[in-house]
């Protein structure tokens, strides 16, 4: 649900984490290869683009060794999701390796709503189990995982996460969120 949001683009105005999506819709090779590129673009310290990604479509192997790495209640509404990807960094600085794969998954969720797609971020995961489920090499951190695809039936969702996805989007006062 939109809330009134002044002088910000329609691709964040217009952004949010559904929890509803829609089983029979499927992640297009050309939609998938436009979410990795909006990855790859992002700001990097030094460009060291220190992001490694895995793809996962709907039932394939690789989707399949992502979702039994999730918690349980995800679980419930996950497996509507067209695509999984997970999001990893490699070696170097920990913190700024997350910093920027966060900031390359920001690009992936804005440029997955550009695409009329929707994108919900999980960072619930077991990531030892995710590692060696994709045999990642050592060194690589899975992080997150992101659920896309296109917006289904909230109605189709138990009734905890319908009410939850129904409810009005809510974010702190900006006042709030500035430290001095």
């Amino acid at each position: 649900m939109l809330c009134h949001m002044p002088d910000l683009t329609p691709l964040l105005a217009f952004r949010w984490s559904p929890r509803a999506f829609d089983p029979a819709a499927e992640l297009t090779g050309d939609e998938a290869t436009s979410l990795l590129e909006a990855a790859r673009w992002a700001p990097s310290a030094g460009n060291a683009q220190p992001w490694r990604f895995a793809l996962g479509h709907r039932h394939d192997e690789t989707w399949k060794r992502i979702l039994v790495n999730l918690p349980e209640g995800d679980q419930r509404w996950v497996p509507h999701a067209a695509a999984l990807v997970v999001g990893a960094h490699t070696g170097g600085d920990p913190e700024r390796a997350a910093y920027d794969l966060g900031q390359a998954v920001a690009h992936l969720t804005v440029q997955a709503t550009a695409l009329g797609l929707h994108a919900h971020q999980l960072t619930r995961l077991d990531r030892a189990g995710l590692a060696t489920e994709l045999d990642l090499a050592a060194g690589v951190r899975p992080l997150v995982v992101v659920a896309i695809g296109r917006l289904g039936d909230p109605s189709a969702l138990p009734e905890d996460l319908r009410d939850r996805e129904t409810a009005l989007r809510r974010r702190r006062p900006l006042a709030t969120l500035l430290l001095a």
